[in-house]
């Protein structure tokens, strides 16, 4: 496809008279966020980025990069879990065609070319887009980088469970329990008798034998809400001093924590390395200078081999500790000495107080992320396609981080929550000042007759008019 680009997209207003045409004055929350992309000038670095999936003329004409990315983040911003969605929301919203600079004369984009520009731009080109938007965090000041949080969760994939076929013969689930039944005598012959027959079994879906015909990443796992489901496996470094998202890697449903979270902090390490000469507008250097120096966990995270690995990238971990009662340390000495060290620090104060931080800093930006943010389940397929989609989502909730540190407010729904607290403030005090200065009238056969300070305003005394004041 040919590049499409912000300059080209540019065109000169219309000579005739558009009193008439259905016109929308805008969010404030998104003019704001246009105003800090295009002071940081986003199009031009996307463009740069995104040069090489693009053929300079041959083509039809394409989303330019700039345009998609910011796409991308309104299903962040707006609750919206899925591209169809997105654009059945762009074709509907006047305020969202004037964030993403689209004419009402112009066609807004289908989900078709979202997916297909997604599909396009490689994995690398996303995380670019994700660091570009750390880097404006570390000039607002709002990476530190010493100390990170890790933690988890999973995410049902675009993939259902009665679909899974065997990994050696492809057969069904189904075909493969008329085989056991065959196999062991059982009469089946319908599929009533199959499923009691398979109530009745020791269930072992392992994902060793069994995949998705559609999704062949996705991995069985019991997801949080007791469910057993095809997911994949989101994993984010939190920075524990302000709460932005330094890392997200992604993996299979089933990945353990322990497997995961070393390679987790090696990626928040090389971002916050590549983020040390980042300076503020005052002239200072916010980001620690040693990069990552601290670990903090739950217990789901910790082991032995977890234990060491991070010792041995010279990292102190603050990884609570399960009960598990008398321990054998013969010939792990090695162990036993990063296990020990773990636990005294987190037994201390310091350690006390960053587990209490989890929820604030980690908690919430899942929080963000996934249930208000509208991806609790996926609807691409694909690990890398589904690391895209993690990166921009992260990429949109740290851009929240900095327009809550700059404006007071990260997110559109919050800035119009805001906005309707200070009217009713307003309508309150001119009532209040109303109700006070205003002389004795009579409602309804009651005369006011004197007024009473309280802890809430002014409390009217009525009496009847027939009884003598």
């Amino acid at each position: 496809m040919a590049m499409g680009t912000r300059k080209k997209r540019e065109r000169q207003e219309s000579l005739w008279y558009e009193g008439e045409l259905p016109t929308a004055p805008g969010h404030p929350f998104y003019s704001r966020l246009n105003g800090v992309l295009e002071k940081a000038d986003f199009d031009h670095f996307c463009e740069k980025s995104c040069a090489g999936f693009y053929h300079a003329k041959l083509g039809r004409p394409s989303l330019s990069p700039g345009l998609y990315f910011r796409i991308m983040m309104i299903g962040f911003f707006e609750g919206i879990d899925s591209e169809r969605g997105i654009a059945w929301r762009l074709a509907d919203s006047l305020t969202l065609r004037q964030f993403l600079s689209i004419g009402l004369d112009e066609q807004t984009p289908d989900h078709v070319t979202i997916s297909r520009t997604r599909r396009l731009i490689g994995p690398e080109t996303h995380q670019r887009i994700f660091t570009w938007v750390l880097e404006r965090l570390a000039q607002g000041g709002l990476i530190k980088g010493k100390t990170i949080g890790v933690d988890s969760t999973t995410l049902e994939a675009n993939a259902a469970m009665k679909s899974i076929v065997r990994r050696d013969s492809g057969e069904s689930y189904k075909e493969y329990l008329k085989r056991v039944a065959a196999a062991e005598g059982v009469e089946t012959t319908d599929a009533a008798s199959l499923r009691r027959m398979d109530r009745k079994r020791k269930k072992k879906t392992s994902n060793e034998d069994w995949e998705s015909p559609s999704d062949a990443e996705a991995e069985i796992t019991k997801l949080k809400d007791g469910r057993t489901a095809l997911a994949y496996k989101a994993e984010n470094a939190v920075d524990m001093e302000t709460g932005a998202i330094v890392a997200v890697t992604t993996h299979g449903g089933a990945a353990a924590d322990t497997a995961t979270v070393e390679e987790t902090v090696i990626e928040a390490g090389v971002a916050v390395a590549s983020l040390v000469a980042e300076m503020t507008p005052a002239g200072n250097y916010p980001v620690h200078p040693r990069g990552v120096e601290e670990v903090v966990a739950d217990k789901g995270y910790h082991s032995n081999d977890v234990a060491v690995a991070l010792s041995d990238l010279e990292v102190r971990t603050y990884i609570a500790e399960p009960e598990r009662g008398e321990r054998n340390w013969n010939g792990k000495a090695a162990e036993k000495e990063a296990v020990y060290a773990n636990r005294r620090r987190v037994r201390g104060e310091r350690g006390k107080r960053l587990q209490r931080g989890r929820g604030e800093k980690i908690e919430r930006n899942f929080a963000h992320q996934f249930d208000t943010g509208g991806m609790d389940r996926l609807w691409v397929r694909g690990l890398e396609n589904v690391h895209k989609k993690l990166l921009i989502q992260a990429a949109a909730c740290n851009l929240a981080l900095l327009m809550r540190s700059i404006y007071g407010v990260g997110k559109p729904r919050a800035a119009h929550d805001s906005v309707s607290k200070a009217v009713f403030a307003i309508l309150a005090f001119i009532r209040a000042v109303e109700t006070l200065w205003q002389p004795p009238s009579v409602h309804s056969g009651y005369v006011v007759h004197k007024r009473k300070a309280s802890s809430d305003g002014f409390l009217c005394c009525r009496v009847p008019q027939n009884r003598p004041v």
